[in-house]
């Protein structure tokens, strides 16, 4: 979440000029739970009993296995928009980042993530801490994200409840904003700790990587969704050391479907996509290859000043390897794997998808269930304190007051793309 110029700024002036996708997101109607958001007597929740909903969202505390994620009656609760919360019903901390959305020295603010409690808590709940991302309006408008701010709402509803993906509690709106809550991850970016490592060793590498193979097995095999913007930039830290893979505004769900829009951060994407040649959930594999490529030398491998200089290299230049660091023969071939051009012929897009991920020779004695069921400790311990900790995050400026209002006619035009939140 923390906004990065030599990264972030340049994705997001491809994320202006690509085109609107067409494909409209749909999320599967949910049923209420044991700790329904439903009233008792069939009526609405009132504002008091989402609040409740809020505060004890995270009361299960046991990792359920994929193929039960979606039946859980917590889950299908999780991610539904509320008619009755507001920005009012909590208390903002501080900022905690401004998104990979924004352009923020050419564009202002898009979006903001902010450290929230409840306003007026019960005793018990006083400690427990949110993230609210809040979009204004006018700016998904003009930036031509309306279909990625509702494809990030519908993903994250439907995997609520993966342990290394965030979790999306709930959504609202007002005049002016939509806002997403979600868990806070106190731990801040992996790309931070990379930075100040310098680069990762291979078991390192190896840690993240496989929870990382964990989360593309779900989306796409379970899901059928492409995340389409992995980087370290986009893996938060919990408290224990285990990964988050945060900001869905680029993922879409596809199926076996191909897809389009250039969407993605330059040195990460796959050739097709800047192809055009139509991409699918191996873009992901793609990126995953640059990702441990980058844990261990620092850099990734295609980079330059300008982004159509990183195109040409992906496209025509194979991965070269440095004398220094010394990687491993296994670390080498799997990063080959990835980094195919051909996608047919790409390591988790050929046949046997994640499962000839897993038995690769770079994943070696990697106990598969005990990673997803988090029984390793994390490499690195991030320095939480207290629940509410935010050390680990950068600062930011306040927000700018002055804003262009969303004003009648763009509501007139525009409000109904908004109607999910």
């Amino acid at each position: 979440m923390t906004f990065s110029v030599s990264r972030s700024a340049t994705t997001v002036l491809h994320k202006i000029h690509s085109h609107t996708e067409s494909t409209s997101s749909t999320s599967k109607p949910r049923k209420p739970s044991f700790f329904s958001r439903e009233s008792k007597k069939g009526k609405m929740p009132t504002a008091q009993e989402e609040k409740d909903f809020v505060a004890h969202f995270a009361e299960q505390t046991h990792t359920l296995a994929p193929e039960e994620i979606a039946k859980d009656p917590r889950n299908k609760e999780l991610g539904h928009s509320s008619r009755c919360l507001s920005v009012k019903d909590f208390e903002l901390v501080r900022t905690l980042g401004t998104g990979a959305y924004i352009a923020y020295l050419y564009l202002g603010t898009f979006a903001r993530v902010w450290l929230v409690r409840l306003a007026n808590p019960a005793e018990a709940d006083r400690q427990k801490v949110f993230a609210l991302k809040v979009l204004r309006k006018v700016e998904v408008i003009k930036l031509k994200q309306l279909d990625h701010v509702n494809h990030e709402r519908a993903v994250l509803a439907e995997v609520a409840g993966h342990p290394f993906i965030t979790t999306l509690i709930t959504t609202f709106s007002d005049h002016d904003s939509l806002y997403m809550l979600l868990d806070y991850c106190p731990g801040g970016e992996v790309f931070s700790y990379l930075r100040k490592a310098k680069r990762f060793d291979e078991n390192t590498a190896r840690f993240y990587a496989a929870e990382i193979v964990l989360i593309l097995e779900f989306l796409h095999e379970t899901e059928g969704v492409a995340y389409r913007d992995l980087k370290p930039e986009n893996l938060l830290l919990d408290a224990e050391g285990h990964i988050k893979l945060v900001d869905f505004g680029f993922a879409k769900k596809l199926g076996s479907r191909e897809t389009y829009t250039l969407c993605g951060t330059p040195e990460y994407l796959a050739p097709e996509v800047i192809q055009s040649k139509g991409h699918t959930t191996a873009v992901d594999w793609w990126a995953l290859g640059i990702l441990i490529y980058e844990f261990l030398t620092g850099y990734p491998p295609f980079w330059n000043s300008n982004p159509i200089e990183i195109y040409k290299q992906i496209v025509s230049k194979p991965v070269h390897f440095p004398a220094e660091p010394n990687l491993s023969e296994e670390a080498k071939d799997i990063i080959l794997q990835f980094c195919v051009v051909d996608r047919t012929h790409r390591l988790g897009n050929i046949q046997g998808g994640a499962a000839r991920v897993k038995a690769h020779p770079f994943f070696k004695g990697v106990q598969w269930e005990d990673v997803y069921y988090r029984k390793y400790r994390g490499p690195i311990i991030p320095p939480v304190r207290y629940p509410g900790d935010t050390q680990c995050f950068d600062q930011y400026p306040d927000e700018k007051s002055s804003r262009e209002p969303y004003s009648k006619e763009l509501e007139h035009k525009y409000e109904d793309y908004f109607k999910d939140f």
